[in-house]
């Protein structure tokens, strides 16, 4: 007997727990990670009664935010209603101090010496990049981010050399790192 096996198709990807779909977004990892990092901060907040920033703080870091940041050089929102998903997390977390209620959510971040994580994820990835270009891994880093002729740059021969892509891909790790 003959016995196929035919595979099944799926519209998300799933790999090392990044998923993408078949349009190549990762909206629906943004969800995911959203629903999983709010669903930590809310058992932090149901079962810690201190409201200090000595207590909450080290929890969120060590609970919550490596789940915004898991994978995100790969993941990160392109979209804006994205990054505010995912923004609303940290922002959910800095209400809970105590004392800091009062203020907008830019003053509690201050406060609590804490970046957006936009900006988090820019200097992640600022840093991937310099690891990839200056590091180990200098073959492969030349690849991803050519650089300019030094003839052509003032003062410096590390100017990164813009790209372009066909696919909608606007958000693209090197196309990221090179505007920067």
């Amino acid at each position: 007997m003959l016995r196929i096996d035919l595979l099944e198709s799926s519209s998300v990807e799933e790999h090392l727990g990044v998923r993408v779909d078949n349009k190549l977004t990762t909206n629906q990892q943004q969800a995911l990670v959203a629903k999983k990092a709010n669903g930590i901060l809310g058992c932090i907040k149901r079962s810690v009664a201190s409201r200090s920033r000595e207590v909450l703080l080290p929890l969120y870091s060590a609970l919550v935010r490596p789940h915004l940041q898991y994978c995100v050089q790969f993941w990160a929102p392109q979209l804006k209603k994205g990054k505010e998903l995912l923004e609303r997390v940290q922002w959910r977390a800095t209400k809970m101090t105590g004392g800091l209620e009062h203020l907008s959510h830019e003053e509690r971040l201050t406060e609590l010496g804490l970046f957006s994580l936009e900006k988090r994820r820019l200097r992640g990835d600022l840093r991937n990049a310099y690891k990839d270009l200056k590091g180990g891994c200098q073959e492969d880093g030349a690849r991803l981010f050519p650089v300019l002729p030094s003839n052509t740059t003032r003062g410096n021969g590390h100017k990164l050399k813009h790209r372009k892509f066909h696919l909608n891909m606007k958000n693209f790790f090197t196309l990221r790192v090179a505007e920067h």
